[in-house]
């Protein structure tokens, strides 16, 4: 018995040291990045466990990057920051980390309660932090936009909103964050919380304005943001001073589906400060590593007057954090619309080697639909001239080359420094873009391009980036048709017919069509036959008759789904299902009947006093259901425009064969 017992409690140990291991391992291998830290009076020293990354085959080393937020309004970029907090109490600090070139999710960090107890404000102490006294701002800039990674389905990222006080008096006013393009037929985010630091409140607002007025007391209204080149991790290109707040804001009702509205008070001159929200990306955001979405910040310095800068953040999708990709805003495009459209490219690239790069060579995919002559560079990091053609310079410049399936950019005696670079612990300098436009050509098909990027370092071997796709939506084609059906198993047939059809808007090769008709028939039937009968004493009675019959029907025709193929602009092939029923149906039928008798040894003799005649009419509703299956061709503009086409059908019950001939114009 106790033999039993110990073998039973050796057992159950043996299972809970098991399950004890499986846990223990498991919990080893949850990616997460525990935050720890080190507090000297006001000062604080932060770091973090980070797991080991999942290096991508074939690409760069994989690293990490940081952006901590210190629980006070100040936040970093640093893997290792130090912060100096000005006054006492709990702050909440939060780390979010970004695997590049490495596979799988992000590690998580939970956020870190830390107690300052010691407000002492010691003005060296403050002039070592850089999170305190490195503004960001330039010249007259006073909102600035950022995000600590690019959107990734199923993960979330931070907008960092930064704004500024540039007059001379104390200011209250407005923020407006636009989210959730209508271009997208499904939101790409969901705003998860929204961190604020200095009274500002979320309000809830019709979005209707209440501006008195323009100010015009200072250099406010000067255009466009004198930066002409921001560094890359800051995702807006746009930025733009305006003066008509309701204009932007029906505007930008009118291309977002969400918003928030964020008011502060009491802005000191000079003063900055930042908001911080985060996005959840939804698991319906569209999973393509070149699609752009966007996201629009308005900002209102004083609520008195209507004056306010915009900026658009543009943000790639991507599977994973790789920094050299090529993206496209033409992900989705209406076909009717895209011939005048300037569609934009963006290529960018990070130097990760040991020192810098002198020469950087851009060997871009374009597909033929492209025309290489309208292309235009919008802008670039790092800023240089555009090289002139047939020379060579001895300054820094961007030479173009067009080849016949690509476009090479090349950055000549430029300076990019490397992330191995020693002294280098800016990973943003380490990074450049390109970013272009083009127009299509005069004739270019609907059809899915696939794109990307091989990027040269001076003469390393070369870094392909992703593909870059561009697609259309199916559009709508509507086409009116009409003609005539032949039906060989009828005598002196006539039908007629007109309909719509409903098709992708001028699709390239395959494409599903339905159609939609109305006929107009009519047909004759002549029969002749006889019948006889023998009496008893040999004479035989014939009655000889003429059958003739008309036939009047009011039909309509479904094809629910045809399968189509364009062979090129002017000729179609297609095959489908075709449906008939009549709506209404009338027939007239005359039976005369000829009597004659045959007497052996006289011959036939005609008896007019027992001929016969009979007349039938009938008047029918809905009915004579018929199915079937064609085959047939179209002739012309099969694409948009007029054609003809020709259709066999084979029915499965009488009468089996029709033939029709037909034309078509799809709008």
């Amino acid at each position: 018995m106790s033999k039993r017992i110990f073998i039973t409690v050796l057992f159950a140990s043996i299972l809970s040291y098991s399950s004890y291991s499986q846990t223990t391992i498991q919990d080893t291998l949850t990616r997460s990045a525990p935050i720890f830290y080190d507090v000297l009076g006001n000062k604080v020293t932060y770091g973090a466990t980070m797991p080991q990354l999942n290096q991508i085959a074939g690409a760069p080393k994989a690293y990490y990057t940081y952006y901590w937020e210190f629980g006070d309004g100040n936040y970093s970029n640093e893997e290792k920051p130090k912060h100096t907090y000005k006054k006492q109490g709990n702050y909440e600090v939060r780390l979010w980390s970004t695997n590049n070139y490495a596979n799988g999710k992000p590690p998580a960090s939970r956020p870190k309660s830390v107690t300052i107890a010691d407000d002492q404000d010691d003005q060296s102490s403050l002039d070592a932090d850089p999170s305190v006294n490195k503004s960001p701002f330039q010249l007259d800039e006073n909102l600035i936009i950022k995000t600590n990674r690019d959107p990734v389905p199923e993960q979330e990222l931070v907008v960092i909103t930064s704004y500024k006080n540039t007059k001379d008096y104390t200011t209250s006013g407005k923020l407006y964050l636009f989210y959730n393009d209508e271009a997208f037929k499904n939101d790409n985010f969901t705003l998860k919380d929204t961190r604020l630091h200095h009274n500002e409140s979320v309000v809830e607002e019709q979005l209707i304005t209440s501006n008195t007025g323009i100010d015009f007391s200072s250099e406010y209204l000067t255009s466009t943001d004198g930066s002409p080149i921001e560094r890359p991790k800051l995702s807006f290109r746009d930025s733009v001073k305006k003066t008509n707040l309701l204009n932007t804001i029906d505007e930008s009702k009118a291309l977002y589906r969400n918003s928030q509205v964020i008011e502060f008070k009491d802005m000191q001159p000079g003063e900055e400060r930042n908001i911080f929200r985060t996005l959840e990306t939804t698991p319906e955001m569209i999973k393509d590593t070149s699609a752009i979405v966007t996201l629009r910040s308005v900002y209102v310095p004083d609520e008195n007057y209507e004056n306010h800068t915009v900026k658009d953040t543009e943000m790639e999708i991507v599977t994973s954090h790789d920094p050299n990709k090529m993206s496209s805003n033409g992900t989705l495009m209406n076909y009717r619309l895209v011939r005048f459209k300037r569609l934009k490219f963006k290529v960018r690239f990070q130097n990760d080697g040991e020192g810098p790069a002198n020469t950087i060579r851009l060997e871009v995919d374009t597909p033929e639909m492209f025309d290489k002559t309208t292309l235009k560079v919008e802008d670039m990091y790092p800023l240089c001239r555009i090289c002139p053609k047939g020379r060579e310079v001895d300054y820094s410049c961007l030479d173009t080359i067009f080849k016949k399936d690509k476009i090479i950019f090349t950055f000549k005696r430029i300076y990019l420094p490397g992330t191995a670079q020693k002294n280098v612990t800016d990973r943003d300098s380490t990074k450049g873009f390109v970013k272009y436009s083009m127009k299509f050509g005069n004739d270019f098909h609907k059809k899915k391009t696939r794109s990307r990027t091989a990027i040269y370092f001076d003469k390393n071997e070369p870094i392909y980036t992703n593909y870059s796709t561009t697609r259309f939506t199916p559009g709508i084609s509507i086409g009116a048709k009409a003609g005539t059906i032949f039906t060989p198993d009828r005598e002196n047939s006539q039908e007629y017919f007109a309909g719509v059809t409903i098709s992708p808007f001028k699709s390239y090769k395959w494409y599903l069509q339905s159609e939609l008709f109305f006929s107009a028939g009519s047909f004759e039937t002549l029969r002749n036959f006889e019948t006889s009968e023998i009496n008893d004493i040999g004479i035989e009675s014939i009655t000889r008759f003429t059958e003739q019959a008309e036939e009047n029907n009011i039909s309509t025709y479904l094809v629910p789904i045809s399968f189509r193929y364009n062979l090129n602009n002017f000729m179609a092939i297609g095959t489908g299902p075709q449906l008939r029923v009549d709506l209404q149906s009338n027939c007239e039928q005359q039976t005369l009947g000829e009597f004659s008798l045959l007497i052996p040894g006289e011959g036939e003799i005609r008896d007019e006093t027992q001929d016969t005649f009979q007349e039938t009419k009938c008047d029918k509703g809905f009915g004579n259901f018929q199915a079937g299956w064609f085959v047939g061709a179209n002739f012309g503009g099969v694409r948009i425009g007029p054609s003809g086409g020709i259709r066999y059908v084979y029915n499965f019950n009488e009468p089996q064969s029709q033939i029709q001939l037909y034309g078509i114009w799809k709008f």
